[in-house]
C-alpha cells in the first residue's frame, strides 16, 4: 500500500525541468534558449524597441505565444521603477463627456503600452482622496484627473505635487494649483453660446451658472458677461442663477427664472444636465422652446439630439481632450519631473452645434456675428 501510495506521489510531483516549462513559470530566458537569443534581445523586442528588426519582433512574439508566456509586471516595475499604469478621476461614469474622455485617454494609453485605472469620486472630495490613496497602493505612474464639484481643498492635489506623482488635470482645473492642464476655451465657448442667442434675436438673456470655484465656469460666465457688452446689451445680475450641475439644479433655475417680474427670453445653460433640467420644467410649465425661452447649453451630451426639442450646446472635444491629456502625463512620466516651472496648459478650441432649442431663425439669416467678434 505504501509502495502503491509512492508510486502515485511520483506521478504527482514535477521534475524541475517538468517546473520550468509551466505556463506561469515562463520567462524571457526561456524564450531566448529556444531562439538561442540573449535574455536582452527578447526584452527588447516584447517592447517594441527601435533597435530590434520587425522579424526578429514577430519571431519573439509568436515564441512567446506559443510557449504561454506572461509578462511579470511586478518583476518588471522593480527593475524599471515603472508599472505603466496610470489612474484616471473622473466626477461621474454616468455622463457622457466623461466617458468619452476616458476613451480618448485610453485609445492612446493602448498605443503606449499603458492600463488605465478608472475611480469616481462622485463628485466629492473625500472620495477623491480615498482614489489617489488606491492609485498610490497601486503604484501608477501617473494620475489624471477632473476636479469634482464638492472640493473646496484640493491640498490632496497639492500633496502629490510634493510628493513628485505625475499629475494632469482635465476639463476642471483652478490654475492657482500649478499643476498641468487640458481645458477647454471655456471663455470663447461661453462668448459663442451667448452670441448665438444674440444673433437669433432674444433680447433678455440669462446665464445658469456652475459654482465659481472652478475656473471652468468662471470663464464661462465671464464670456458671458462680455458678449453681452460688445453688443450693447445690459448685463442684470438677477439673470444670473447659480445651480447645482444636475437636472434637479436645472428645474430650480427655471423656478428662479420664471419668478422674476420681468422672465429671460433665452437661457445660457453651463452645462447640458442643467439645460436638461430648465428645459423639463419649462415644458412642465407650457413655455414653449423656443418660441417663448430659447436655450443652448455646454457639452454636446449624447442626449441632446434625441430630446424635443433638440438642444444646442457646445462640443468640448471630449476624445482630443482625453488624448491630449495622456500626452501630457506621458511626457511628465517619461521626463521624471512636476516642477512647476514646466507647468503647461493645453486650451481646446470649443465647437458649437446649434439645434432647435435655441433657434427662432436660420443660422443663414443671423450672418456670422461671433466669427466677427471672436477672431477680429
Amino acid at each position: 500500500m505504501i509502495k502503491n501510495f509512492g508510486k502515485s506521489l511520483k506521478k504527482m510531483l514535477l521534475s524541475a525541468n517538468d517546473y520550468a516549462v509551466l505556463p506561469n513559470r515562463i520567462t524571457i530566458k526561456h524564450i531566448a534558449e529556444e531562439l538561442n537569443l540573449t535574455p536582452a534581445t527578447i526584452s527588447r523586442a516584447l517592447n517594441d524597441h527601435s533597435r530590434i528588426s520587425e522579424k526578429t519582433k514577430k519571431l519573439v512574439n509568436k515564441t512567446a505565444t506559443r510557449l504561454n508566456y506572461r509578462h511579470n509586471k511586478i518583476a518588471s516595475s522593480l527593475r524599471t521603477g515603472k508599472t505603466f499604469t496610470i489612474g484616471v478621476i473622473i466626477p461621474s461614469a454616468r455622463i457622457n463627456f466623461f466617458g468619452s474622455v476616458v476613451h480618448g485617454i485610453e485609445t492612446l494609453a493602448n498605443e503606449h503600452r499603458y492600463h488605465t485605472l478608472i475611480y469616481q469620486s462622485e463628485e466629492s472630495a473625500h472620495l477623491e482622496i480615498k482614489a489617489i490613496e488606491a492609485f498610490l497602493s497601486a503604484r501608477v505612474d501617473g494620475i489624471l484627473a477632473s476636479l469634482a464639484k464638492g472640493a473646496t481643498d484640493f491640498s490632496h492635489y497639492t500633496d502629490l505635487k510634493k510628493r513628485n506623482v505625475p499629475l494632469v488635470l482635465f476639463d476642471r482645473s483652478n490654475d492657482s494649483l500649478n499643476i498641468p492642464s487640458v481645458v477647454i476655451d471655456d471663455y470663447k465657448g461661453g462668448y459663442c453660446a451667448t452670441t448665438h442667442l444674440i444673433e437669433q434675436g432674444y433680447k433678455r438673456i440669462a446665464h445658469l451658472a456652475g459654482p465659481q470655484r472652478f475656473q471652468t465656469f468662471q470663464n464661462r460666465l465671464k464670456g458671458y458677461k462680455d458678449a453681452l457688452s460688445d453688443f450693447d446689451m445690459e448685463f442684470d445680475e438677477s439673470l444670473i442663477y447659480t445651480a447645482d450641475l444636475s437636472i434637479d439644479g436645472g428645474k430650480k433655475a427655471a423656478d428662479y427664472f420664471l419668478n422674476l417680474p420681468n422672465p429671460p427670453d433665452a437661457v445660457f445653460a453651463v452645462e447640458d444636465f442643467s439645460a436638461l433640467g430648465l428645459m423639463k420644467r419649462l415644458k412642465e410649465r407650457n413655455i414653449k422652446i423656443p418660441g417663448e425661452i430659447g436655450i443652448i447649453g455646454f457639452a454636446n451630451e449624447e442626449f441632446d439630439e434625441y430630446i424635443t426639442p433638440t438642444l444646442s450646446s457646445i462640443d468640448q472635444q471630449t476624445v482630443q481632450m482625453g488624448r491630449k491629456a495622456f500626452k501630457m502625463l506621458l511626457g511628465l512620466i517619461e521626463d521624471g519631473t512636476t516642477k512647476t516651472d514646466q507647468v503647461s496648459k493645453v486650451i481646446l478650441e470649443p465647437v458649437p452645434f446649434y439645434r432647435e432649442s435655441s433657434l427662432k431663425h436660420s443660422l443663414a439669416e443671423t450672418g456670422s456675428l461671433v466669427t466677427k467678434k471672436l477672431y477680429q
